[in-house]
């Protein structure tokens, strides 16, 4: 493991919200005036903090013969660097912060910036989520570590985390003992994950397909398959990591292909979660109808005997039950706790 000095981490990291280079986006825009391509200022906005028991098994504790699973202690934080059409979360990751202080920056940025943040900003019926301070941050960790929490989950946090990063210390030196996980999209700078060495003790990120043109076209990001790679590649490098992969309708090609790749690249030094969950939710059956169904169980099968066929033993596969708005977090009905 490379060694960082953690109080100089934290002045680098610190310095990056004034010429932000946090994700991939590198929008260079000083989130103490205006909003990053990510939608969000300085401040920190969460959607949702609570115990969560729809994750991994051994992250929510939600296995076999587990009666009272613990739950993940999520914390769901507002924005996004990406704009998947299919965006489960699309309530809070197309939310563009509102304050007349911080106006979305379009100058110097290209015509795909300004589009995505005019969509943002017309959004939909997003949840605006919840200012928080770093001591307010802390005393949330340390809330969900009272509650039985297994860990501490961090969902799309890249854009906050030279304040979470103080705030995890915060609450480190007031008690908290648990594992930190970083729950991501896969679309992460590597640079900035170098910052969090030490930080983190399990990666939990997305590869959600290797064709740039499928990148371009579901995600506004054509470089999301060599960025994602580059990222995960470094996450492994670091420590414990699980990568997802979220079956889309019409898409069984690509996702053995992502299979393929994961495993001959890494083998079982990470497990894989093979994900049947997609719901056809927010604006995907608006701008791409052929996602506008579930994966059948043909599709999601072919999937899992390919995994099996190429000799994937160290993976998680899902009950198609799991496909529902159900098992989509209330942000509207926003729990802090």
């Amino acid at each position: 493991m490379i060694k960082h000095d953690i109080n100089e981490n934290r002045k680098v990291l610190q310095a990056m919200y004034e010429d932000c280079a946090l994700c991939p986006r590198n929008c260079h825009v000083n989130r103490d005036r205006a909003l990053g391509y990510c939608g969000q200022s300085s401040e920190i906005r969460i959607a949702r903090a609570a115990l969560h028991f729809w994750e991994e098994p051994e992250l929510s504790g939600a296995c076999e013969g587990v009666e009272d699973p613990r739950g993940s202690g999520t914390v769901f934080f507002m924005g996004c660097n990406l704009r998947c059409t299919y965006c489960q979360n699309y309530e809070i990751s197309r939310y563009v912060a509102t304050d007349p202080l911080h106006k979305p920056q379009t100058e110097g940025t290209d015509v795909q910036q300004t589009e995505v943040l005019s969509e943002s900003a017309a959004g939909t019926k997003a949840c605006s989520g919840r200012a928080v301070t770093v001591e307010e941050l802390a005393g949330i960790f340390l809330h969900l570590q009272a509650q039985g929490a297994l860990n501490i989950n961090l969902v799309t946090a890249f854009m906050h985390m030279p304040k979470i990063a103080c705030a995890l210390d915060l609450a480190k030196s007031k008690g908290l003992k648990l594992p930190v996980v970083y729950n991501s999209s896969g679309y992460e700078s590597v640079e900035m994950l170098r910052h969090l060495d030490g930080l983190i003790d399990v990666y939990l990120p997305d590869l959600k397909y290797l064709d740039a043109d499928l990148g371009a076209a579901l995600s506004h990001a054509a470089d999301y398959p060599e960025v994602a790679k580059e990222a995960i590649a470094e996450m492994v490098r670091q420590t414990d990591t699980i990568v997802r992969h979220l079956v889309l309708p019409g898409h069984v090609r690509e996702s053995k292909r992502v299979l393929s790749y994961l495993h001959e690249t890494y083998g079982d030094r990470i497990r894989i979660s093979i994900m049947s969950q997609y719901t056809p939710v927010g604006p995907a059956s608006e701008t791409h109808p052929e996602l506008n169904r579930r994966i059948t169980k043909r599709e999601y099968d072919r999937v899992v005997d390919h995994a099996i066929a190429i000799g994937i033993t160290n993976a998680y596969i899902q009950d198609r039950a799991v496909a529902k708005e159900s098992f989509i977090p209330a942000f509207h009905n926003l729990l802090i706790l």
